[in-house]
């Protein structure tokens, strides 16, 4: 696996925990519609929670959350209508961004970006 893979994988695991420690439950992990995914969908206060998960081994060029791009937004917002419709759920629906980066010590870092965009925000 590549290490970039390894990371991603690494850091999804690390929120995964973080957000059931925070009162969150997972609904699912990775989920797929058509060639979109969601990293992590979680429930907490009976709202859906979207979770986005950015990993970077730095933030040199660029922040985790600010490599959400417009067309990636869309893919989210497309592939949590697609999850409300199949699981028949008829909740409010909060977008999340929680990145990941390493600190000095090498020990990873989660940052937590609540109400990141909103499904407006991809048109």
């Amino acid at each position: 696996m590549a290490d970039h893979n390894e990371l991603g994988k690494k850091a999804e695991d690390l929120v995964a925990e973080y957000l059931v420690k925070n009162g969150y439950t997972i609904l699912v992990r990775n989920f797929r519609f058509k060639k979109n995914e969601i990293d992590i969908i979680a429930e907490k206060d009976n709202k859906i929670v979207v979770v986005e998960v950015k990993a970077r081994s730095t933030d040199f060029f660029i922040l985790p959350q600010e490599a959400v791009t417009k067309s990636k937004i869309k893919a989210i917002v497309l592939a949590a209508n697609h999850f409300m419709e199949e699981f028949n759920k008829n909740q409010e629906v909060r977008f999340d961004i929680i990145s990941v980066l390493p600190d000095p010590d090498g020990q990873l870092e989660i940052e937590h970006i609540q109400d990141a965009f909103e499904a407006f925000d991809a048109n």
